[in-house]
């Protein structure tokens, strides 16, 4: 138990750094979440100011997840024979996320978790991680908007596992497909908002910044 509440707790509060909260704060004084969608996230960001702070936001998001699959969950106290280093890499990827979705250091306000689960998986499912990416950015350079490209990444991701993230006699690993499954019910979750617009028909299509831009991923 050790070993799964140090990783749980690191993981989750290297997730919780408020990347695009800092770079807003730095770059021009002010709080991103009081602008645009008023998610924490890059596309916000981009949206706000620009394409530079969305690049290191987007970049810092990614290295957060992953770092916390390769780096913290190594560590090694009193672990179970039982719990293996695939299971501790879930548990560091998950928190992270976690820590990205509701950050401590930010009232438990944060982004909507894609960029972060991009950088876990990016060393924990690489496969289905790729097969994901492939439908978000054909859905987002077609139809142009973030949501619909996140969400449909976020349905491919379980199947994608399912299918190319096999264990040498060709199964897949249950904790691995769970894993996959609940970081899909999160992007659902983090995006309700945008779902109820899409539904509306009323989503931003990506394009020319605006102070006034509705959808903020990542």
């Amino acid at each position: 138990m050790t070993t799964i509440l140090l990783v749980l707790v690191l993981s989750y509060l290297l997730g919780s750094i408020p990347t695009s909260i800092v770079v807003g704060r730095v770059a021009a004084g002010l709080d991103i979440r009081e602008h645009g969608s008023g998610n924490a996230g890059a596309t916000n960001v981009y949206r706000i100011l620009g394409l530079g702070p969305a690049i290191l936001t987007g970049f810092v998001d990614v290295a957060k997840g992953s770092l916390a699959v390769l780096v913290i969950s190594g560590i090694h106290a009193g672990t179970p024979p039982q719990l293996s280093a695939d299971v501790l890499k879930i548990v560091a990827g998950g928190a992270a996320v976690a820590g990205h979705i509701w950050t401590v250091f930010a009232g438990f306000r944060g982004g909507k978790g894609m960029a972060t689960a991009i950088g876990a998986l990016l060393f924990i499912a690489p496969a289905a991680l790729g097969a994901a990416l492939v439908v978000w950015l054909i859905l987002l350079f077609t139809v142009r908007i973030m949501s619909i490209a996140s969400l449909s990444a976020a349905i491919i991701l379980p199947l994608a596992t399912w299918v190319w993230e096999t264990n040498p006699d060709g199964s897949t690993s249950t904790e691995l497909l769970w894993f996959s499954i609940v970081l899909s019910l999160l992007i659902f979750f983090t995006h309700r908002a945008n779902i109820g617009r899409i539904l509306r028909g009323e989503e931003k299509r990506l394009g020319r910044r605006s102070k006034n831009g509705e959808d903020g991923q990542a």
